[in-house]
């Protein structure tokens, strides 16, 4: 054995010594395997890859220095654009938008004058919501969309993952932890953020178990104090990366640090399918009613009953007091129905049918939907009763056979069909080139789905014009409005972001106009026609502005001399027609300039 042994080593000792890089890129492979992206190796230390000290631009919000979201929307702005993404909800998009604008619009009026900022202050109570619903009826989208438009950090988690001490699942504090990485380290951003909680149901004491359900009333209470007002330590024994960094800090400065998120200003939001809830309900409604008063209650749907919730009803369910008293706010979701799955798939923003086109633009299929195949795939997912979940799972269960064989034909167009839907495989036979290619009907079917698609989003477009003109300062007339609808339809995106493109461009022929001709000496003005002409453009030939204008710029720039040092002229006015036809607009200047006496000095 000692041979062996002595054998072994001698062999090691012989094998050369790695280098410090290619120790430094084991070590990261390694780290980067158990912990993901969110450490990198700085030689010889370790530390986070993002640094709180750097701000990307073109980040989460528009921030202030203090880390507080520039917010200034009102609770019907953020309605009307919850509506343009969320069939039917009405009362849930109402509540959850005023309640989360005032929450923030209160952050915002906290220091100003005579309202400052007091440790003990009545009236301080934070307006956590509680949302009630079945599965598939838009509760995270909602919350999704909410914080992504008014631009703080997000958070989602499960109840079901949680254990009252972090060693089993997860510590409920770990979502604020997990707030700070999606601030990007910001602690003051973090400290305005939305903490999402799905599933919440589930801790609720179970009412099977005779005494004290430990476990799930022990989340509950971890989840009391952050709910209200607590600090949360970010660097915790169960997690190794906060754990180097104290190591560093300390052996750099000699001093532990502590670093500390507040959860005052932190939103909670939380949401659960609450099954039984309306068995509750009803014993309540039948206790308060008598005679034919109780009968009503008991004729009611389900739905219904559940926004006769009160907070006893949730006590009973399972939850402790004190944690019902900090969910101030509760929001009953309507069950969809058929035909709001189909509106659903009508709603130019639906994520579903966007990304079904981007799946088969990938290999350049322009996929066009019918109306009614959109109804009859409607009608698949209800049968599923998910609600919107299974619209995903209608649609993909239909396309899938088209989205494997199609790219390995030469056909570059697809109408999603009735008969389409009903027998995939069947209509898969009859769009094959080996069948009939040239069929006018279905050529004429096409047509009408791309003018139905392009009626639908203008009209979405035009309901909102008020909106988007408010936000950009941006005259909508009609050929704008016509412009949008192009470029949201080419670029397979929602609306508000093609208006947000279309704003951006606008922005940037402006300035490229003032920077190209202010180098010629020359004052040129833009009219709404020209800016209109270089939209369009750029949206039809899928070019970049910059280059239409620098190109404008030259072809317009001998001309605009010329008129400048013969008639004395040096501001322009560039029309529609100009950017068309450079060389006319020049040659109608010049002989209308010419027509004209000379300027004297």
């Amino acid at each position: 054995m000692e041979s062996e042994y002595s054998l072994e080593e001698e062999k090691g000792q012989d094998q050369r010594i790695p280098t410090q890089k290619e120790l430094e890129k084991e070590l990261s492979e390694y780290l980067s395997k158990k912990y993901g992206d969110r450490i990198k190796i700085v030689s010889p230390l370790l530390f986070p890859q993002s640094d709180p000290r750097k701000k990307e631009e073109g980040g989460k919000g528009d921030l202030k220095k203090s880390g507080v979201p520039a917010f200034d929307m009102k609770p019907e702005e953020l309605e009307s654009y919850l509506d343009g993404y969320v069939v039917k909800q009405d009362q849930a998009k109402g509540v959850l938008a005023t309640k989360i604008c005032t929450h923030f619009n209160r952050i915002k009026s906290i220091g100003k004058g005579l309202r400052k900022e007091k440790p003990f202050s009545v009236g301080m109570i934070k307006n956590n919501i509680l949302m009630i619903g079945p599965t598939g009826v838009g509760k995270t989208y909602l919350i999704k969309l909410i914080a992504q438009k008014i631009g703080v950090p997000f958070v989602k988690g499960d109840a079901t993952k949680f254990s009252e001490t972090g060693y089993v699942g997860g510590d409920v504090e770990d979502l604020v932890r997990d707030l700070v990485y999606e601030a990007k380290d910001d602690i003051k951003l973090a400290e305005n953020g939305i903490i999402y909680i799905d599933e919440i149901d589930k801790i609720a004491s179970s009412q099977n178990i005779i005494g004290h359900d430990v476990s799930r009333t022990g989340v509950q209470r971890a989840l009391l104090k952050p709910m209200e007002e607590t600090d949360v330590d970010l660097k915790v024994p169960h997690d190794p990366i906060s754990q180097i960094q104290a190591i560093e800090h300390y052996r750099r400065t000699g001093k532990r640090e502590k670093q500390v998120v507040n959860t005052k200003n932190i939103l909670f939001i939380m949401s659960g399918a609450f099954e039984g809830l309306t068995d509750i309900i009803k014993k309540r409604l039948k206790r308060q009613g008598i005679g034919f008063e109780a009968d009503i209650h008991s004729a009611e749907t389900s739905m219904d009953i559940l926004k006769e919730v009160r907070p006893q009803d949730l006590i009973e369910f399972g939850f402790e007091s004190e944690f019902i008293g900090r969910l101030p706010v509760i929001v009953v979701f309507d069950e969809l129905t058929k035909d709001d799955l189909a509106a659903i798939l009508k709603n130019p923003n639906n994520p579903i049918i966007l990304s079904k086109k981007r799946d088969f633009t990938a290999y350049d299929i322009n996929i066009q939907f019918e109306d009614e195949a959109l109804e009859k795939s409607s009608e698949m997912a209800a049968q599923e009763k998910t609600g919107a979940r299974g619209l995903v799972s209608a649609v993909e269960r239909t396309l899938m056979p088209f989205e494997k064989h199609l790219p390995s034909t030469i056909i570059k167009r697809l109408l999603v069909t009735p008969e389409l839907v009903e027998g995939p495989e069947q209509e898969l036979k009859r769009v094959d080139p080996d069948g009939d290619k040239n069929d006018p009907k279905m050529e004429e079917r096409f047509e009408k789905a791309v003018a139905n698609e392009k009626q639908r989003v203008k009209s979405t477009i035009e309901k909102r014009a008020k909106e988007f003109e408010a936000q950009s300062g941006l005259r909508l007339y009609a050929d704008r409005i016509d412009l949008i609808t192009e470029h949201t339809l080419k670029s397979i995106s929602d609306i508000d972001s093609a208006f947000t493109d279309f704003r951006e461009m606008c922005n940037q022929i402006k300035a490229q106009n003032e920077g190209l001709f202010s180098q010629l000496g020359i004052n040129v003005r833009l009219a709404d026609s020209a800016i209109d002409e270089i939209l369009r453009i750029a949206i039809v030939q899928d070019r970049d502005v910059s280059a239409i204008c620098l190109n404008l710029a030259n072809e317009l720039e001998y001309g605009l001399k010329l008129v400048r040092d013969r008639i004395g002229c040096d501001a322009f006015t560039i029309t529609g027609e100009a950017v068309l036809d450079p060389e006319k607009y020049l040659d109608s200047l010049i002989k209308e300039y010419y027509s004209q006496d000379p300027v004297t000095s």
